[in-house]
C-alpha cells in the first residue's frame, strides 16, 4: 500500500503515548489529525503532523466541527483525566467511528472504555514495565507479547544448542519453543529448518509461551 492510500487517523491527546502514536503514523504515511486541550502541545506538534487543533473532544459539537465522522479510526490517548477519556470515547462511538483505540490506566477504566465503544484498550505503561523487566535478562534481546501467554522473542543462542543442528537439539520437544529464524553477524536473516546449524554468536528468533522462552534464554553453557 502506498502512503497516499493510507487512511487518515484521529489522535486525541498528544502526551507521551499519543504523541508517539501520532508521529509513528505520520512516518507510516498516514494523514494524522492531532487534538489536545494543551496549547503548548498543539504548538509543539504543529510542524510534525498533518493537522493539529486545540480542542475539547469530549464535546460532540466540537468533534462534528472537526469532521471526525469522516474518520474510520481514532486513538484516544487521554490517560490522567478518566472522565474526559470516557466521554471522548462515547462521543466518537456515537458519531460512528468504526475503530477506536483507547489508553487505560487500570482495569476498571478499561472496562468502562470497552462498554462505551472502545474496541481496543491498551495499557502502555504496564506493557512497557513488563517489557523492561523481561529484557533485564541479558540473553533476551527483544520481546513481543501477543497475549494468551504467547510471545515471539529475539535472543542470544543458548549454550546447549550451539554446534548442533536444530533437528538434533529438539528445541520444541525439550524446551517447548520453536526456532523461527537465525541471524548471524555479517549475514542475512535466514528461516530456520531442521538442519540449520546453530553457531556461537547467533541470534535466534523464537516463539512459544512466555515462561518457556525465558527459561530457554537463560540456559547455561
Amino acid at each position: 500500500m502506498s502512503a497516499k492510500q493510507n487512511k487518515p487517523v484521529l489522535v486525541i491527546g498528544l502526551g507521551r503515548f499519543g504523541g508517539s502514536v501520532a508521529r509513528t503514523l505520520e512516518r507510516m504515511g498516514h494523514e494524522v489529525l492531532g487534538a489536545d486541550t494543551d496549547p503548548a502541545l498543539v504548538q509543539q506538534f504543529a510542524s510534525e503532523l498533518t493537522q493539529v487543533v486545540e480542542a475539547d473532544c469530549t464535546d460532540m459539537q466540537c468533534l462534528q466541527s472537526l469532521g471526525v465522522a469522516d474518520f474510520e479510526s481514532a486513538v484516544v490517548a487521554i490517560g490522567s483525566d478518566i472522565e474526559a477519556s470516557v466521554l471522548t470515547v462515547l462521543a466518537l462511538s456515537d458519531l460512528g467511528i468504526e475503530r477506536i483505540w483507547a489508553k487505560a490506566t487500570n482495569e476498571k477504566h478499561a472496562r468502562i472504555l470497552e462498554r462505551t465503544g472502545a474496541g481496543h484498550v491498551v495499557f502502555p505503561e504496564e506493557r512497557m514495565g513488563e517489557r523492561v523487566a523481561r529484557l533485564l535478562n541479558e540473553r533476551l534481546l527483544d520481546f513481543i507479547d501477543f497475549g494468551d501467554d504467547f510471545s515471539i522473542a529475539r535472543l542470544a543462542a543458548p549454550g546447549p544448542i550451539i554446534g548442533i543442528p536444530l533437528v538434533t537439539s529438539e528445541c520444541r520437544k525439550k524446551y517447548a519453543v520453536t526456532v523461527i529464524g537465525v541471524k548471524r553477524e555479517g549475514e542475512d536473516f535466514i528461516h530456520a529448518v531442521p538442519d540449520t546449524l546453530i553457531m556461537p554468536g547467533d541470534v535466534l528468533v523464537v516463539s512459544g509461551k512466555v515462561d518457556d522462552i525465558e527459561t530457554f534464554a537463560a540456559l547455561e553453557n
